[in-house]
This record gives C-alpha cells, sequence and structure tokens, in this order.
C-alpha cells in the first residue's frame, strides 16, 4: 500500500481546497517567482486575455530592468522566463494564437538586453530562446498571419540576432511563411546586401569597446556582420525550399574547397540524388593542415563516407571508416565498420581493433575509449601495463573510469585513482583536494579487495608516503581526517 505522505498530486487532494490554498499563500511568501506563478495560474482560470495581460505586464517588467544578473539570480531569472515562455505557448496559444505570436515575438525581443546584462556561459538562458524561436513556427501556422507580415518580422529579427537567439527561425517558420513569405524574405535580404551601410554622425556613433588599432564602433560591427547574416538567411531559406543550387550559390569557387562546406554541400547534392556531383564536391576540397596527426576533417569524412555508400562503393567506405577510427579512435567510425562485416568477421575485427587501441600512444585517449566501448579487461590490463603513463590531470576520463573499473578490477581502479590524488598534491592543487581524500576512502575500500599489489605499494604503505612527503598540506589532510 502506497504511504499516504508521499508528495503527488493524488495524495495532496485530501488535504482540500481551502488548506491547499492556505499553504500555497505561506510557501510562497518571500518568493517573488513563486507569487508570479500564482497570480499567472489565477489570470489564465479567469481567462487567456486575463493571462495575456498578466505576460505582457510581466515581459515590460523584464524589459526594464538593467541591473546585471551574477549566477546567484541566473536559474531564477531562467525560471520566470521559462514561466512566460510556457504560458505563452501553452494556454494563451490554444485559445488565442494571434495574441499569442505577438506575446512571442515580445518576448524573443528581451534577449539582446537580457544577454547583454548576465553571463550565460553554463547555458541557462539560451535554450528557452532557442525553444521560443521553435514555438513561433508552431503558433505562426494557427494564427496564420500575412506570409509578407510574417517575412518582414523575421527579417527583422534577423538583423537583431545579437546572441544567436533566432538562430534557425527561417526553418521554424518556413511552414508559416509558405513560398511567397520565403521569396519575399530572399528579396529583402538581396536587397540589403545591396544597400550601402548607413553610418551614423560621428556624434550619434555608439562606441562598443577597443582594439589594437583603436575605438570600436557599432555600426563597425554590424558592417562587418551584414554579409554573414545575408548569406546564412539566403542558405536557409534555400534549404527550406528546397533548392540545392542556391544553397551551393553562396559560396565561391575558393571557399567550396574548404572540407567543411564541401560536406554541406555534398550532403544536400547526395540528398536530392546527384552523386557524380556530389563526390566531385568532396574530391575538390582541400583538406586542412593538420595541428595533430590524429585530427581529422570529420563532417568531410562522413560526408565522404555517405558518398561513397549511395554510390555503392561499399568498399572504399569501409576503408574510410577504418581510417577515421585508427586515426582518430573515433567509436562511431569504428561501430560503422563491424556493423557492415559478415557475421562472425565483426568479431575478429573488434578485436583486431581494440588491441590497436590499447597501443594507442595516447594512453588517455586509449584509456577513454576502452571504458566508453566497454572493454573492461582491456582498459584494466592498459592501466597495469602502461601506469606510468597515468596522468592525473586528465579528470575527466579517470573519474569515471575508476568508476567503472571498481569492483571487476580494484587494483586498476586504484592506481587510476592516485594519480589523481598525486597530481593535486604534487601541484598544489587545493581547489581538488576535496575529490582527492574522497579518491583516498575510495582506495582504502577498493585495497581490501585486491589480492596482491604485484610490487606496487599497498594502501598503508602508500598513505605513510603520502604523510611524508605531503606533511604540511594540512586543509588536505584535514579533509582526510
Amino acid at each position: 500500500m502506497a504511504k499516504t505522505t508521499t508528495l503527488n498530486a493524488k495524495n495532496l487532494e485530501v488535504l482540500g481546497a481551502e488548506r491547499l490554498a492556505a499553504l500555497l499563500i505561506e510557501i510562497s511568501t518571500g518568493d517573488a517567482l513563486a507569487k508570479r506563478r500564482l497570480r499567472m495560474e489565477l489570470a489564465g482560470a479567469q481567462s487567456p486575455v486575463e493571462l495575456g495581460k498578466e505576460v505582457r505586464k510581466r515581459l515590460a517588467a523584464i524589459g526594464r530592468a538593467r541591473s546585471f544578473v551574477d549566477w546567484r539570480g541566473i536559474k531564477p531569472l531562467a525560471a520566470d522566463l521559462e514561466a512566460q515562455r510556457a504560458a505563452i505557448a501553452g494556454t494563451v496559444a490554444q485559445r488565442d494564437p494571434t495574441e499569442a505570436l505577438d506575446l512571442l515575438w515580445r518576448f524573443m525581443e528581451l534577449a539582446n538586453s537580457i544577454f547583454s546584462r548576465c553571463d550565460d556561459s553554463n547555458g541557462h538562458i539560451s535554450p528557452i530562446f532557442h525553444q521560443a524561436c521553435e514555438d513561433l513556427g508552431a503558433i505562426a501556422v494557427l494564427a496564420k498571419p500575412s506570409a509578407q507580415a510574417l517575412a518582414e518580422q523575421t527579417f527583422r529579427a534577423l538583423l537583431a540576432n545579437d546572441y544567436g537567439q533566432f538562430d534557425g527561425l527561417i526553418a521554424a517558420l518556413a511552414k508559416a511563411m509558405g513560398k511567397a513569405g520565403l521569396d519575399h524574405l530572399k528579396q529583402l535580404m538581396v536587397d540589403l546586401s545591396n544597400r550601402p551601410v548607413e553610418k551614423p554622425a560621428a556624434k550619434d556613433r555608439i562606441r562598443i569597446g577597443y582594439g589594437s588599432s583603436g575605438p570600436i564602433y557599432q555600426d563597425e560591427i554590424a558592417e562587418r556582420s551584414r554579409p554573414s547574416t545575408v548569406k546564412l538567411a539566403l542558405q536557409e531559406i534555400a534549404d527550406a525550399q528546397g533548392d540545392v543550387d542556391a544553397f551551393i550559390a553562396q559560396y565561391d569557387v575558393k571557399t567550396r574547397k574548404v572540407p567543411a562546406f564541401a560536406a554541406e554541400i555534398a550532403q544536400r547534392l547526395l540528398a536530392v540524388g546527384r552523386l557524380e556531383e556530389a563526390w566531385n564536391a568532396i574530391e575538390t576540397a582541400v583538406p586542412r593542415q593538420r595541428a595533430r596527426e590524429d585530427w581529422l576533417d570529420f563532417e568531410w569524412e562522413d560526408a565522404r563516407i555517405a558518398v561513397l555508400d549511395a554510390m555503392g562503393r561499399a568498399t572504399e567506405a569501409q576503408a574510410v571508416r577504418w581510417y577515421c577510427f585508427e586515426h582518430a579512435l573515433s567509436p562511431s567510425h569504428l561501430r560503422g565498420y563491424l556493423k557492415r562485416l559478415p557475421d562472425f568477421d565483426d568479431v575478429e575485427a573488434e578485436d583486431k581493433a581494440l588491441d590497436l587501441v590499447k597501443k594507442d600512444k595516447n594512453f588517455s585517449r586509449a584509456l577513454g575509449f576502452l571504458i566508453s566501448w566497454p572493454d573492461l579487461n582491456r582498459a584494466a590490463a592498459l592501466v597495469l601495463e602502461r601506469a606510468g603513463e597515468l596522468d592525473g590531470d586528465h579528470y575527466e576520463v579517470l573519474t569515471p573510469a575508476s568508476e567503472a573499473l571498481a569492483g571487476k578490477h580494484n587494483l586498476a581502479a586504484v592506481l587510476v585513482l592516485r594519480a589523481m590524488i598525486d597530481f593535486a598534491l604534487i601541484h598544489n592543487r587545493s581547489s581538488r583536494y576535496k575529490h582527492a581524500a574522497r579518491h583516498l576512502l575510495s582506495c582504502a575500500s577498493l585495497s581490501a579487495g585486491v589480492e596482491a599489489f604485484v610490487g606496487l605499494e599497498a594502501h598503508d604503505a602508500y598513505v605513510v608516503r603520502l604523510r611524508r612527503e605531503h606533511a604540511r598540506k594540512s586543509s588536505f589532510w584535514s579533509l582526510v581526517e
């Protein structure tokens, strides 16, 4: 029988409306976000019109704000924005799509001012605007604005896309704009490219920073970004209209030789069955000079594989897959290679491939591959055979490796943990002491399951050495104690 104290909607119903209302008032006291949410729910219960008014009022307040939002305030701001977006795309859109469309455009107009006064490096705000951008497409289909008006609104939005909030807007609105709207937007972009940039008078220029050659002005940035804005827009319009040639026309002959762009062109030609042209696009590309031997243009390689497969050149496609795996230890290319082998041949090929991984000169890359594949037996053998190559600074590889190896391969897990402990202490990385202390505790637990340390320090001896060599690191030892 389910506990009646479990917090779920069914159990809370027994409290009754009056008690729940009192609790909500109590819980929301001092919580501005909760209060705004309750007001929105009350407005929505009255009518979509009232909810629209509540949302519009809140958007206006957000737009007037000028204070910087630090790391403490970013999550509440994100929650507030998401509540407004959800209300518009949900309740308002169901009852009045036209009002919802207008509100959502107003919502999107806030993006530049919001991003300019907050640090969104952790990505709390961006996804909300990207979702709102997708919502615009669905709501515009319901609201049915004129194609010309929607194209003009889209045009203005793309010119104000300072933080990428409108990325994907053309694809989202393509259905609502239809051919007439897309054609109109295309003409607006072409006209923009042919129109000289209007430069304000010297006294009206807005300085936004300084560069090596002097001050940087807003109109200069706009002038430099215009060609890119037009080009990307015309390419997205071409994609929306299925016009491959119009897409390709945005690249000059030199640019078409850049592998990443050649891959884009080839994939689109492939999609419409123009195989020979797709192959020519791939073959004319000039791979960039590699900074490292293991660096590959994966977009170009993947497009090359796709075209070879489509042309029936399966053996060559397999050779490219193996090349990508062998040079960059790419799991996806190895899986693709093995998938296309006959039964039983794939087992032998996998063993051969994983043996190559184990011998790879980049230890951390090899360990990460074997852990994620997964092949824990080979991963443990790699650690034991090449323990001297463990780099404790690569915690992003070593932490999941220690967790995966623990239990079945305790000695290997202990060595991985010790590498991170040693690195933190030797290099005085005090920010990692908390993790190192936890790793030392894990080493004690795992060492109890190690039958023999085969020439390596037992746990007690390791701790004695740490205390001798790092006796002065009291902040670490206090965490251990």
